[in-house]
Parts: C-alpha cells; structure tokens; sequence
C-alpha cells in the first residue's frame, strides 16, 4: 500500500490516464442504443422523401378554392383517392381545374395539387355542413368520387411536408460522440439505416466483500448487515449507462476472492469492488490483489493508496488478468462506497464509451444552513445534500458518518469542502455535484 497520500484530482487522473475507450462495432439498431457513436452519419435519402399531406383532407389547385366560404363554397369534383403508400392518384391522373384529390396524412401529394385543404373545411362529400372526419374508405367508397365543397380558402403549399423539409442527402444526421437514444435511433432508422458504428456500452462487475454480508430477504442472524453496497452501484453503473453484473457479497477469504474475480473477467470491461480495502486483520481484497500482477512487465497490478478526501480515504486501483482489466476498489462503507462511485467509477465508465465530457455537472450555491459546518484540514469533504436551484441555495442532509445510507437516499448533490476549509459558514458560495 501506498504511504503517499493522494488528492482526489491525482487519483482520478490516475484512473483516466489508464483507461482507454472500448474498441468500436457494427450493432444493429435495437443493440446500439445507449452506445457512443464513433462516426458521423450522413444522410443517402431525403426525409421525408417525396412532398406528401400533413392533414387528412383534399388535394386541391390554389386557384380553385381562392375566395370560398360556407355561404359560397367552392365546389370541386373528387377525381380519387390518395392514401399513405400510394404513388399518387390510382390511374396517373393529375389533379385538373375543377378537380380535387382526396388525401389522407403522410400520403404523396398528387401531380397537379398545390396544397391541402384539412377535411374540416370541407363538407366531406356529403353537401351538408363542417365534416368533423372523413367516412372510411371501406365504407364509403363513394367518398373517393362525386363533389366536395371547400369552405376556405389555403395559401401555396398549406398542410405540405415538403420533400427534404427535415433532412436532404448529404446532411450530417448525427455527429460521432453522439449517444444513440431513442430520439437517435427513430431517426437513424427513418433515413434507412439499419446498423451503425458505435463503442459499446461497457460491461461492468461489481462485488461487495465481507463474511458479515447477507442477501435481502434472507433472515439477519447476529452481527450480519444487509448488502445494499452491490445493489446501489450495480444501479449507479446502469445508470451511467454501463452493462453492470452484481456478484453476490464474498466472504472474508482471500483466495476465494481472488477466484471470484478471475471468474468475472470473462464478462468485465472494468470491475468495482467494495469492502476490504481499509487497514483491518480482514480486509481481503487489498490481501487478495496486492501482488497480483507485480511481476508482469506490463505492469499490472492494484496499488492501494489513502486519498486526502472524506468520506472515502482508502482506495485502490490497477489492472488485473491477461488483458489488463481495470479495478477499481471502493471502500466498505456505503456513503464512502457511492460518493466513490460517483468521484472515480463513473467518469471511468464514460471514458470506456468514448464520450468526452465524463463528469457530473457543477453549480455554485449558497450554503443553507443554521450553523457552520467544519471539515478536517487537508481533506476535501463530500457532504449529502438537496440543491434549489431556483433559490440557488443547498443544504445538507444527514450527517457526516459514511454508514447514514437514508440521508443518501434523499441527497441529490453533494457538497463539496475544499481541502483549504475546516469551517463553513452559513450562507457561503460552494460547489456543488448534481447528481440528478
């Protein structure tokens, strides 16, 4: 174990200086969501590809609706059908003086047409008043011949998509950093493209340590505690958007744990152990990867190290197996756990996808409290909290103690003291993490 003592940024620059972004793939759609894209897509057809209605009405010549109305509304012959999927009018006809086309949204605007008239504006066909909606064609395949009466008149190119109106071939779609979303995907898919180049998301394991550990739902005998340390970052990698594997808590033994861990390489970009990792008789993983790798030229290998932070002092971090995955090894106390997460774990995950911007978003907010906080001197401290950011304030829930998970489960930020303050005052301008 190290004797140095670490600051936060050197730790975490550590880290990212090791780990580099996964190698990218080809994924169909549905598989590259929540992926990084590598390379720009350009558009090959235009969206939407051909002028088509955005309204279910009539097809119709600007000069022959000009000056309609109820009281004397302008009365065309219905010359056919268009609906979605067709090519336009059924024999090739246009749309003549006189003449109108009855159309349904999304379907190609006929030759001959200059603009759409909403089916609301019209009598529908039936020489009555206002239509509310057009009598399926099933039922009513008169409607697609006979009169209609338009009772207003529509400027050049009303209720018209224009062909390209979203995008025109050689546009750039997405740019590469891009995660593909479903917003990105229903585009991706609507210029017709099934499969893109991504980074995939990375596959994170994580295992807690401890004898003391059991599963919930099973029955707490004397001196056990519940594992919520698995579940919680298990989750937090999820929603860093990792692929995240939760091994069930290991007991205090160091070769089980060490073939535990050689177990999960085959499905591990990057694994997360939480426990062990102090100075105790017990604490096996430092025991269990201390020498691992030591005498691999590449230099492998976990060094545990003690940080100036609080919560969170003692962390370790290397690469372990043949293809030097990386470790990062949090300590056991939940608080201490997820401020470590959050601090190292996730901006590595990120860094796996390729995105740039790996870290949570900061605001400064004045220090709502009754009384001053203190923090140790040459410690930079994380305390829970609740950020306003209409007032621009942020006030701390719970305490101090790394084992308060409750006032953790209420936190949406966390307070940051740097390593300089021993007190805040009430009212002081800090930074803040958002969490949320």
């Amino acid at each position: 174990m190290s004797s140095t003592i670490w600051s936060v940024d050197e730790h975490l620059d550590d880290i990212l200086a090791a780990v580099r972004p996964l190698e990218p793939i080809e994924l169909q759609l549905p598989d590259a969501q929540g992926c990084v894209l590598v390379e720009d897509v350009v558009v090959e057809v235009a969206l939407p590809p051909f002028d088509n209605s955005s309204m279910d009405g009539y097809a119709v010549r600007i000069s022959d609706v000009e000056g309609a109305s109820e009281e004397f509304p302008a009365v065309l012959t219905v010359i056919g059908d268009v609906a979605a999927g067709d090519v336009g009018l059924a024999d090739g006809r246009s749309v003549g003086p006189g003449e109108a086309a009855r159309i349904m949204t999304g379907a190609p605007l006929p030759a001959g047409a200059e603009a759409v008239v909403p089916v609301e504006w019209t009598d529908g066909g039936t020489g009555g008043g206002p239509a509310v909606s057009m009598r399926a064609h099933s039922d009513a395949p008169e409607g697609a011949s006979g009169e209609v009466r338009i009772h207003r008149p529509v400027k050049p190119r009303a209720h018209v998509r224009a062909k390209g109106s979203d995008v025109r071939p050689g546009d750039v779609a997405l740019r590469a950093g891009a995660v593909v979303g479903p917003p990105q995907i229903g585009l991706l898919a609507a210029i017709g493209r099934s499969t893109v180049r991504v980074r995939p998301r990375p596959r994170v394991v994580v295992l807690s340590t401890g004898s003391e550990l059991a599963q919930p739902g099973e029955e707490l005998t004397g001196g056990r505690i519940y594992d919520s340390n698995s579940f919680a970052l298990t989750a937090a990698a999820r929603d860093a958007g990792a692929i995240a594997y939760r091994v069930p808590a290991v007991a205090d033994d160091a070769e089980t744990l060490r073939a535990t861990i050689e177990d999960q390489l085959i499905r591990a970009d990057i694994v997360v152990t939480t426990g062990g990792v102090s100075v105790g008789a017990y604490d096996v993983v430092k025991e269990a990867l201390s020498s691992v790798g030591d005498a691999d030229e590449a230099g492998g290998g976990v060094d545990f190290r003690k940080l100036a932070m609080q919560p969170g002092k003692p962390q370790g971090f290397g690469s372990i197996g043949p293809e030097h995955t990386p470790l990062l090894a949090l300590p056991g106390n939940p608080v201490s756990s997820y401020v470590s997460f959050e601090l190292f774990v996730r901006p590595a995950i990120l860094t796996l996808m390729g995105l740039k911007d790996v870290h949570r978003p900061k605001v400064r907010a004045a220090l709502s409290v009754d009384e001053a906080l203190s923090s140790p001197a040459g410690r930079r401290q994380f305390l829970r909290g609740t950020y306003d950011a209409e007032a621009g304030t942020v006030t701390p829930v719970g305490g101090p103690g790394s084992h308060l998970i409750a006032a953790l489960a209420q936190a949406d930020a966390l307070i940051v003291l740097p390593e300089d303050v021993t007190s805040a005052e009430p009212g002081a301008d800090t930074e803040v993490i958002l969490l949320r």
